[in-house]
Parts: structure tokens; C-alpha cells; sequence
């Protein structure tokens, strides 16, 4: 049996999803190289959204982006078009209108929190955590009488 990884799409979940997909037009003022259909095809939108729920689901870098979901670059670029037309808000839109027919089941979710440096502690853990136990705190060494070298370096490069 396959695993179900969280970044992977359910049927019913594409279904409500695909219509919501803005789709590229071609400017009629502008004057393309190419036929339409011409060039490479594009890439299939599930695969996209499945790479995007996956750089958002892990929090890697687009570049560190596996092979298998095809170019992070192209990707990415998909991503910042579906952002500028809305459709991670329409989708979000979209979720909460299907919820709240159904009625929304808070029993799964989880609150958020955030790390925050603890502002009435100043006076016991110091200013600046990397700054604690540095030399200048501590005590001074021991005095121990300077060795004498055993090469006068004064003269060293002169011809014996």
C-alpha cells in the first residue's frame, strides 16, 4: 500500500480546485514568434499545485525542489501568476464556503505559537545569548614566567 504524503492531492479536492485555476491568455497586441500550441507544453496545473503544497508543507527553498515535480524555476513562476490572480485566496474562499455547509470540524486543528525572547529576563541571562561566557568575563590566567626562545629571532636571517 502507498503511503499518502500531505503535499498529495485528493480527487475531490482537484475537483474543487481545477475550475478555481487562472488559465494564460494570449495578449492580442502583442506579436508572438510562435503559432498558438506552439513551443513546449505547459505543465500540468495538479503537478504545480502539488509542488507548491509541497515547498509550503516542508519549507525548503524553490531551488532544493526535487526533480520529480519538474523545474523549481517554472514552478515557482506559476506560483507567483496564481498569486497575482487570487487563486490561493479563491481556493481559501472556496474551503471555508464548502466548511461551512458541512460545518467545520475544530477538533483537528492546532493552535499556533511563536518564539519570542522573554523581555523581563534581561537582567539575569545578559544582553546578547552569544556573548555569555566570553573570554573578557572570565578570570585571568595563572602568571607563569616567559620561556626563553631557544633561536634569537632578532638575528635569524643573517649568515652564521
Amino acid at each position: 500500500m502507498k503511503q499518502k504524503h500531505s503535499w498529495e492531492i485528493t480527487d475531490a479536492f482537484w475537483e474543487a480546485a481545477q475550475p478555481l485555476i487562472p488559465r494564460r491568455e494570449r495578449d492580442s497586441n502583442k506579436t508572438y514568434r510562435r503559432k498558438p500550441g506552439g513551443g513546449r507544453p505547459p505543465m500540468k496545473p495538479r503537478k504545480v499545485l502539488e509542488a507548491v503544497f509541497y515547498v509550503l508543507r516542508t519549507g525548503i527553498q524553490w531551488k532544493a525542489l526535487p526533480e520529480t515535480f519538474g523545474a523549481a524555476s517554472a514552478i515557482h513562476a506559476y506560483f507567483l501568476f496564481w498569486c497575482e490572480k487570487g487563486f490561493f485566496q479563491a481556493l481559501w474562499v472556496a474551503g471555508l464556503e464548502h466548511d461551512e455547509l458541512k460545518g467545520i470540524d475544530w477538533t483537528w486543528l492546532s493552535g499556533d505559537a511563536c518564539m519570542t525572547k522573554a523581555p523581563l529576563a534581561q537582567e539575569t541571562v545578559g544582553k546578547n545569548p552569544p556573548d555569555r561566557g566570553k573570554k573578557w568575563q572570565q578570570a585571568a590566567p595563572a602568571r607563569r614566567r616567559r620561556g626563553r626562545p631557544a633561536i634569537n629571532c632578532d638575528n635569524r636571517g643573517e649568515p652564521a
